[in-house]
């Protein structure tokens, strides 16, 4: 599976029970992304990004269970132990900033790993980074 993330410079996905990935630049990358493709997500999500044009979007609460090989995840408030050996890639929309998050992305992303980086600008923050990370061995 192929997860997608939005994180803070400090690995944090949420802050104040709010979600990170509330950009709308944010959202139309994802949707070209998983243009034609199956987009996994939990209900939470799927409130916000279960009408993606151009995209199949699948709610499940274990969708990170379900989620077949070369499937993307939309994972915003799960926690990612258990399933590392299910991660082929992971891609990171990073904030450049520090929120006091409450939830943190539980899983190692070795900088070795790490495939591709782009910076563009969002609608709520100047700049936003992309990161892939090629996870598998």
């Amino acid at each position: 599976m192929i997860v997608i993330v939005c994180l803070d410079q400090n690995g944090g996905m949420a802050f104040n029970h709010r979600r990170q990935s509330r950009d709308r630049a944010v959202t139309e990358r994802i949707r070209q992304i998983a243009w034609g493709k199956k987009l996994w997500m939990n209900p939470y999500s799927y409130a916000l990004y279960g009408d993606m044009e151009g995209v199949e979007t699948i709610e499940a609460e274990d969708f990170l269970a379900r989620a077949g090989t070369g499937e993307l995840c939309l994972v915003e408030t799960e926690s990612l132990t258990g399933v590392e050996a299910k991660i082929e890639k992971v891609i990171v929309f990073r904030w450049n900033r520090v929120y006091p998050s409450d939830r943190r992305l539980d899983v190692e992303l070795p900088g070795e790993r790490r495939a591709d980086v782009r910076e563009f600008a969002g609608t709520s923050h100047e700049k936003i980074t992309e990161e892939s990370y090629d996870l598998r061995f």
